[in-house]
């Protein structure tokens, strides 16, 4: 898939893909630092249906629950054979109490026996994350473990 790139002068940085249905969806990110989601129509690729400015916070998260799905999926199916083993995403809410904490400090897995395999946050994959990595809203953390053990780290990242 390409993404295309196309800067706007005086106002920054306007990046899309189109899909298979042939939709022209992306984000515009202005010079200050603000960003727009875009959806292009489909007889003009410069005009847009809609245009949704979105918070850093907003973007990360967005980008995250989109990357998200795709490594539990694979997750998921490396794991199909083994019983009892189950994979499943977690959102950092911003009312997190490990929000600006490390991953160590949450003790998830001495509390849960749930491994943490990757963090996405904006887009990125950071995989195998170290007990220091520090945990910030909109953060996708995808674990492996059993459903019990799944469901206990999910409450640990909600209220400790």
């Amino acid at each position: 898939m390409k993404v295309e790139e196309t800067p706007l002068p005086g106002i920054g940085m306007r990046k899309d893909i189109v899909t298979a249905s042939g939709r022209r969806i992306g984000t515009v990110t202005q010079r200050d630092g603000a960003t727009e989601l875009i959806v292009s129509r489909e007889d003009d690729p410069d005009a847009c249906v809609a245009s949704i400015p979105l918070t850093a916070e907003e973007a990360s998260a967005l980008g995250n629950l989109i990357g998200g799905h795709q490594i539990v999926a694979q997750l998921t199916e490396a794991h199909r054979d083994l019983p009892g083993v189950s994979t499943r995403q977690f959102l950092v809410e911003a009312d997190s109490p490990y929000v600006g904490r490390s991953l160590g400090d949450t003790r998830m897995r001495t509390r849960t026996s749930v491994s943490l395999v990757a963090v996405l946050r904006r887009g990125q994959v950071q995989a195998s994350p170290t007990p220091d990595f520090t945990l910030t809203a909109g953060d996708l953390l995808v674990a492996v473990g059993t459903s019990e053990g799944l469901d206990a780290a999910a409450e640990i990242l909600r209220g400790g």
